[in-house]
């Protein structure tokens, strides 16, 4: 069993965890026998795989493994051998592997969630607004950031009255997807509270990708 939080107080050998959901104690305490469950502690050190991105490859494994039936380890498995495939990696494990290789991980299965239109639950895609390789597939995919559903590209910096968008450049422009009710919510209470209430970070573009997701016109420099 899997849990994740952050460490609250420390005081000598005595560690306070404040984990991010509930603890289930009747299931540790089931498989513990009745006594109390030993644990291992990982400590984040900026050079393996952080917990959040364990979190995040977890719950993005658990969403496939209901939207097929495949038990979470296949799918594991098979997302680990494609991202092998596709970065030249060597056989890795999630527990100590690079925060490079998890980068390339969650890049690898979100890309076959966008692809596949794999259902995210809702404890998942509430993890997604503030990761820039979600919001890249949002866009790519059409997305809405923050609901899932089918959406625009969304500018942060305003274009101004009167302007051609297919004749500016974009290359000193932020973006996001977002479906027309949230875009909509955008202009209404302000882009920046909007941003705060969503913790959403619109991202920049460099031309060759505003060029794949074709964003931009004959304006469009190559910067």
């Amino acid at each position: 069993m899997k849990l994740f939080g952050e460490l609250d107080q420390l005081s000598g050998n005595q560690l306070k965890i404040k984990l991010n959901d509930d603890a289930p104690i009747y299931r540790m305490s089931k498989l513990a026998n009745g006594r109390k469950p030993t644990i291992q502690l990982d400590i984040e050190d900026g050079r393996t795989i952080s917990p959040d991105q364990r979190k995040k490859i977890w719950a993005l494994i658990r969403d496939i493994s209901e939207w097929n039936g495949d038990v979470p380890q296949y799918i594991e498995d098979l997302m680990k051998s494609y991202t092998r495939e596709i970065f030249n990696l060597e056989p890795y494990s999630l527990s100590n592997c690079s925060v490079t290789t998890a980068s390339y991980t969650i890049e690898t299965i979100l890309e076959f969630c966008f692809r596949n239109d794999v259902p995210f639950s809702t404890r998942t895609w509430d993890m997604l607004p503030n990761d820039y390789t979600a919001e890249w597939f949002c866009l790519r995919f059409r997305k809405c950031i923050i609901c899932g559903k089918h959406a625009d590209i969304a500018h942060y910096e305003a274009v101004g009255m009167g302007n051609n968008r297919r004749k500016i450049s974009h290359a000193k422009f932020h973006f996001m997807a977002l479906c027309r009710i949230h875009h909509t919510e955008q202009h209404t209470i302000g882009v920046d509270k909007f941003l705060q209430k969503y913790h959403i970070k619109p991202i920049k573009l460099n031309y060759e990708e505003r060029k794949k997701l074709r964003i931009g016109g004959k304006g469009d420099g190559e910067s």
